[in-house]
């Protein structure tokens, strides 16, 4: 009789696939900041408002977030190796999209083409990741690792937007993601195991649609509303139909026999609170690049290259703090770890603001991104590792889909009030600069779009008169740095009241899979012989042993 049999991947190749899918993830999160930096180029090129900035940005991060929860859970269904290849491959061809769009118009949904890929390779990343780890220590170290690749793609993003703009187009920012697309395709082929779960649920069409339509029109509200006034018809209109969707979402995956997202999962305090900690963390940090690279370069005059090395010290703090994040949350544990990164990043942005109130500098916000960056850091691995920890191996692409899910939410959600807030603020300064100037409508627009279109009409004008519009434009535009900053450090500090009252402090056992005999059917040939036959048990992802067959009859 031969010995039980186990298909397993070799321990030598682990760290190998890891490598491949932190590829994959640090080039999908470097998209979500690698444009921040080219933002004021577009308002150059492509004469894009504020507002349209905002879509260009938030366009990826919306349709990322609301297909996340259903790809995951079809990756778990279907495989999760097939969608991460499927995911790659409409990244690359929205990337390519993306860098020859010669309007907004075309960028942003080239952009929304580039959220769906990530949308489809993500949650397939971190499952895994989840499944090739089976020891818990070295999952621990994998997830971390992963973690912090997330953290370091969003803190680098800006420095390779300005590398690339100091020699290249626009364009540049979106092209450079195909070659590592392309490598990425060819390690998974060569390194990464195909495995599934079929017996998770039918996919969910309506709560997609629902999630999304959801977002969308919260979004919408909260970006349209400078331009479109925040009591206008449409706007408030948006933002009532938002909620109504929203609520008929949780209302219809509450009662689903098959949800999308599975809302008990939201009774584990650790799982819950973890993922809302990670939704304000990212609105903090989101909104923080959004802004700042834009008053590097239109107020401090910096070109993109210049721009993004400014950004430099937040990935030099954010990068080691992620490293140690696991060794924190074991000294102090979990609660105390996540508590005191969004108390940083708040810091942080409470910081930023309080410097941009008189005459500003680069070096008068430093301290406030070393904060941001630290926080950053000290909150990704840590909030993951406990929002995928907490969820059944079963459930683990939804699991992971959540967690992207909130990172997305966040910075989306932080892009558009941190954006609205400051664009608000900006219209109303400079709308009473311009009372009684009769202006064209058209020169009207360019200065109350964006704080570049004014710059850029004052460089025109030139003289005594360009050199006012150009001291209003920059007043106006640090008074509304100077309160939306403020609003992103008040909306972290909410979070760190709520991990301290309800996040566990140390972790707990995670929960057993449902019961009941459920077989994974493999993607790979499974050996056996004439006195054994395969058997696959869910909740171990691909895990095979072998059982003697029974006699025939």
């Amino acid at each position: 009789m031969s010995a039980p049999l186990g298909v397993k991947v070799k321990s030598d190749h682990r760290w190998g696939v890891l490598v491949v899918l932190c590829a994959a993830a640090l080039i999908i999160n470097v998209d979500n900041t690698i444009l921040n930096v080219a933002l004021p180029t577009l308002v150059r090129d492509l004469h894009a408002t504020s507002s349209q900035l905002q879509w260009v940005v938030d366009s990826y991060s919306m349709v990322f977030a609301g297909l996340l929860l259903v790809s995951g859970s079809l990756a778990d269904r279907f495989g999760r190796q097939k969608f991460f290849l499927l995911g790659l491959a409409v990244f690359g061809i929205g990337s390519i999209a993306a860098a020859f769009s010669g309007s907004v118009h075309l960028l942003v949904p080239s952009r929304a083409l580039m959220g769906l890929g990530a949308a489809l390779t993500i949650p397939s990343s971190l499952s895994i990741v989840n499944d090739v780890f089976r020891d818990p220590g070295q999952r621990a170290k994998a997830i971390g690792a992963w973690g912090g690749i997330i953290g370091l793609g969003i803190a680098i993003g800006p420095i390779a937007g300005g590398l690339l703009l100091a020699h290249f187009w626009w364009g540049s920012v979106f092209l450079v993601n195909v070659p590592v697309v392309v490598a990425a395709l060819i390690g998974t082929l060569v390194l990464v195991p195909g495995s599934k779960n079929p017996a998770v649920e039918r996919p969910d069409p309506v709560g997609v649609v629902l999630s999304v339509a959801g977002l969308g029109l919260l979004l919408w509200a909260i970006i349209e509303g400078p331009t479109q006034g925040w009591g206008s018809t449409d706007v408030i209109g948006a933002g009532v139909a938002s909620l109504i969707v929203i609520g008929a979402f949780v209302a219809w995956e509450s009662h689903s026999a098959h949800p999308m997202l599975k809302l008990g999962l939201f009774a584990d305090r650790r799982f819950s609170t973890a993922a809302a900690a990670e939704c304000l963390g990212l609105f903090g940090l989101a909104g923080a690049l959004f802004v700042v690279t834009q008053f590097l370069q239109f107020d401090l005059g910096l070109s993109p290259l210049q721009a993004g090395l400014r950004i430099l010290p937040m990935a030099g703090v954010l990068v080691p703090s992620a490293l140690v994040s696991p060794v924190v949350a074991r000294a102090i544990g979990t609660k105390l770890t996540v508590a005191a990164a969004l108390a940083a990043v708040a810091g942080g942005l409470w910081q930023v603001s309080a410097a941009s109130s008189g005459a500003t500098s680069y070096g008068d916000v430093v301290p406030g991104l070393l904060l941001i960056g630290l926080g950053a850091g000290l909150l990704l691995p840590t909030a993951t590792n406990s929002v995928v920890g907490s969820v059944p191996q079963g459930d683990s692409g939804v699991g992971s889909a959540v967690n992207t899910m909130a990172l997305q939410v966040g910075g989306a959600i932080g892009v558009a009030v941190v954006g609205s807030v400051l664009a608000t603020r900006y219209q109303n300064h400079m709308g009473r600069a311009l009372a009684g100037r009769h202006l064209p409508v058209g020169i009207v627009h360019t200065i109350l779009g964006s704080f570049g279109g004014a710059l850029a009409v004052a460089s025109r004008v030139g003289g005594g008169t360009g050199a006012l519009l150009a001291r209003a434009a920059r007043t106006a535009f640090m008074s509304g740095l100077e309160v939306s900053f403020l609003v992103g450090a008040v909306v972290s500090l909410a979070g760190v009241v709520a991990v301290l009252i309800w996040l566990p402090s140390r972790a707990l056992p995670v929960p057993p899979d449902p019961p009941g005999e459920r077989v994974i059917v493999p993607d790979y040939p499974v050996p056996t012989d004439d006195d054994h036959e395969p058997v696959v048990t869910l909740g171990r992802g691909d895990s095979t042993h072998c059982r003697r067959r029974p006699p025939s009859s």
